[in-house]
């Protein structure tokens, strides 16, 4: 393991270390960026004003940035760059999406999607960060994590799955981890995706009635629901005391799917520093002579072309 947890937990209460606080200069802080809805989880005046991205227009503008990303791949695999990439926020807020964004035109051994289950009785610990360690980024990879140590702060003090004093103990230390992560070398991008009630309710409704979504929708997400003030609350707390200079959140509004894809790649690829990797001119080699070869008279089980 790359790092002691507990002892970093332990160390913080032993001499009464304060917890960084948010990040000066560059991006604000949560608390002091303006607010992506109102009291109530609804949309701003100037989010309503804004008209849906067009898919033409997206998928141009994504095109470009694939071809970015592929660029960023080449130069993060040659210098052997570590990379990790957190995506947190409520349920429906587009994280799968966004994920699916970025790495649908990359390679999997380079853009490695880490989506852990819930933890076993076995995994569990007052920190529930120690399970994640063994996926950060190795020299060479971009670890992406579809929900991340953050959990505890979250799902788990939200839904009662672990006490208050481990939430506690939790938010004293991520700090403490997260600077040994990017001191180590790795580069930490955390992005919160924030949406809107009403949206989150038309997304999930959604997936009641779509039998391609159907699988999205778990007994859990139910109970979350109806609980959004309590995952306000946790959201902002968390905020408090792990938005920091070193690993500083960085908030997605995210009711405009496509916008909120486009915006994140955007921001990853400024904040992740790369050069274009020179590249040999390719071209396709002289294809061999049959020499007496002869297509097999096999009686081949083709499949049903329906369409």
């Amino acid at each position: 393991m790359l790092f002691n947890l507990e002892a970093a937990a332990e160390k913080h209460a032993q001499f009464g270390a304060t917890t960084p606080g948010p990040a000066s200069g560059g991006e604000e802080p949560m608390k002091a960026r303006r607010k992506a809805t109102d009291s109530n989880g609804a949309k701003t005046a100037e989010d309503k004003s804004r008209k849906p991205l067009k898919r033409k227009d997206y998928e141009q503008t994504l095109a470009g940035l694939h071809g970015e990303l592929v660029t960023l791949q080449q130069w993060v695999a040659t210098q052997g760059l570590k990379v990790c990439v957190v995506f947190e926020g409520r349920d429906g807020a587009g994280k799968g999406g966004t994920i699916k964004a970025i790495t649908e035109r990359v390679s999997p051994r380079v853009f490695r999607v880490v989506a852990l289950p819930a933890p076993g009785d076995r995994e569990k610990s007052p920190l529930d960060i120690q399970r994640y360690v063994p996926h950060l980024p190795a020299a060479g990879e971009i670890a992406i994590f579809d929900r991340s140590w953050y959990n505890r702060a979250g799902v788990e003090r939200v839904m009662g799955f672990c006490s208050e004093a481990q939430v506690q103990k939790f938010l004293q230390a991520v700090p403490l981890v997260e600077k040994a992560i990017v001191d180590s070398g790795i580069i930490l991008l955390k992005y919160w995706l924030e949406v809107t009630a009403e949206e989150q309710t038309r997304r999930l409704e959604a997936r009641i009635n779509d039998p391609r979504k159907t699988w999205k929708l778990s007994p859990m997400d139910l109970k979350s629901y109806s609980r959004w003030y309590d995952y306000s609350r946790a959201r902002d707390e968390m905020f408090a005391a792990t938005d920091t200079k070193f690993a500083p959140w960085y908030v997605v509004k995210s009711d405009d799917k496509r916008r909120a894809r486009l915006n994140v790649i955007a921001h990853l690829l400024g904040h992740v520093p790369y050069k274009q990797v020179p590249r040999e001119k390719v071209t396709l080699p002289r294809r061999q002579g049959s020499n007496g070869y002869h297509e097999p008279d096999h009686p081949f089980t083709f499949i049903e072309e329906r369409y």
